[in-house]
């Protein structure tokens, strides 16, 4: 105990306490470096806030270099700042040669920003998306078909970057679909990675059309290796297919004003022979119209 008192001692009592304050000020690159040093110490994450933090860094411990050659003359105070400076410099570089290195097409860089960026994901995140596709955007001309219904294998997840597409079954419209939205999110969705199908709608270019794909086997691999974007498709395909159903929900009126509700239970009844022909929609309203009679006459039996 007397050794370890003693070393405590020696470590607190070995140099003087300060009993008279320095009354002048130190120069103005000591202070600039202060200042350096508490507005780079509030940068964000990501690759723009690294570079903002190293670069603020740097000029801090630049300028405490040169208080500590020019005002203190210290060699140590001098070495340590100026050692801190050359690896803030040679981070900041390092971080601008990745960003530099993670550029897109004006089309990638544009569905970056609209998209994912809004989500937080990460350039480098995107990267690995992009390089998945190939970066290769696709062209689909005006009238020509993008998959047929009851023919087109679904061997791919695209989405669409500018233009329109009509979707069809049997020759009635269905609905349109959008830039930043997938042409093929339902088709999907529906199926298991082992599992094969075939479009059961047709998909036409209403004008000239941009797309991405990404080939199923392929990105099935990479949400494999890397379960967040695994998850991120996850959520996207989801909106879109909510988007789809309340595109068809707006064209559905169930009469006098009211519109069905595609969240109310689907009702289904087979039709009698001699019964008329009716469409898909009108054919789900008038079986939930019937049901819900019958209900209510339930109801009044009962009274």
């Amino acid at each position: 105990m007397g050794e370890n008192e003693s070393f405590w001692e020696s470590l607190i009592y070995a140099h003087p306490t300060c009993v008279a304050w320095k009354q002048e000020q130190e120069g103005s690159i000591y202070q600039l470096a202060s200042i350096l040093f508490v507005v780079g110490f509030m940068g964000g994450s990501g690759f723009f806030g690294l570079m903002y933090v190293f670069s603020l860094l740097g000029l801090g411990f630049l300028c405490s270099s040169i208080w500590a050659w020019l005002d203190v003359c210290a060699a140590d105070i001098f070495s340590w700042n100026f050692v801190l400076f050359v690896i803030c410099f040679i981070q900041f570089m390092y971080v601008t040669y990745q960003v530099r290195s993670v550029s897109f097409e004006k089309e990638f860089q544009e569905l970056y920003s609209s998209l994912f960026q809004p989500l937080g994901i990460s350039l480098t995140v995107f990267r690995k998306i992009v390089l998945c596709c190939d970066a290769e955007v696709i062209t689909l001309e005006k009238e020509h078909c993008y998959a047929m219904q009851g023919k087109t294998p679904i061997d791919k997840l695209s989405m669409l970057v500018s233009g329109r597409i009509r979707v069809t079954v049997d020759g009635e419209f269905l609905h349109y679909i959008f830039p930043l939205q997938f042409l093929d999110s339902p088709e999907w969705d529906s199926l298991r990675p082992t599992e094969e199908g075939i479009f059961q709608v047709t998909l036409t270019a209403e004008t000239d059309c941009r797309y991405v794909a990404w080939r199923r086997k392929k990105l099935y691999l990479l949400f494999a290796k890397h379960r967040f974007i695994s998850r991120l498709f996850s959520i996207l395909i989801g909106s879109d297919i909510a988007d789809k159903l309340y595109a068809l929900n707006d064209r559905v009126h169930v009469g006098k004003g009211l519109r069905y509700d595609i969240r109310l239970p689907n009702f289904y009844q087979v039709a009698v022979p001699g019964t008329p022909k009716v469409q898909p929609a009108e054919q789900l309203v008038s079986n939930s119209r019937h049901k819900f009679s019958n209900i209510a006459n339930c109801d009044s039996s009962k009274k």
